[in-house]
């Protein structure tokens, strides 16, 4: 099995897919597309607009020619911490031992990479490419915020793993 764990991003107000969350899901597709076995995870509790983010997300998948047994919702996470957490349990409740693959946005992927990594499986970029294309100013904005994020969120993953034993 070769799962791609796809972490959500903002439902705009109509219910459709922001153009951040469309961006890694078409990502997912592309690099899924060339694998036998693969499982889409797509991650994300329901936003403050439409659908959950994770159905959403499968939504744009099956759109794109994937089929529904490929597809596992992780519907219960509302932050790339818990998303992690709710993935890993899911992967060992399947038996999965192997790398596992994160599509995300450029600036998020180094936090999903350490949490993955953080609890225990061995995580690997999905390329994005030239489509994660931003304004400049966003960019910076993310990317900024991702700062104290990353650090704050290793120690949270830390602190879980030391608490469970």
């Amino acid at each position: 099995m070769t799962p791609i764990i796809i972490f959500g991003a903002a439902v705009r107000p109509d219910g459709r897919p922001s153009p951040a969350l469309r961006r890694r899901v078409e990502a997912a597709a592309r690099f899924g597309a060339a694998r036998p076995d693969v499982l889409y995870i797509p991650t994300g509790a329901q936003g403050r607009f439409g659908e959950a983010e994770c159905a959403v997300m499968a939504g744009l998948l099956r759109d794109l020619g994937v089929a529904p047994e490929a597809i596992r919702e992780e519907p219960t996470g509302t932050d790339t911490l818990s998303s992690v957490l709710a993935c890993r349990a899911m992967l060992r409740g399947l038996g999965h031992v192997g790398p596992v693959f994160a599509a995300t946005s450029r600036f998020h992927l180094p936090r999903c990479l350490v949490l993955l990594r953080l609890a225990g499986l061995r995580a690997r970029p999905v390329p994005i490419g030239a489509s994660d294309a931003t304004r400049l100013s966003q960019l910076w904005y993310w990317r900024l915020r991702e700062v104290p994020a990353i650090p704050y969120d290793a120690a949270l993953m830390l602190w879980h793993r030391l608490r469970r034993g």
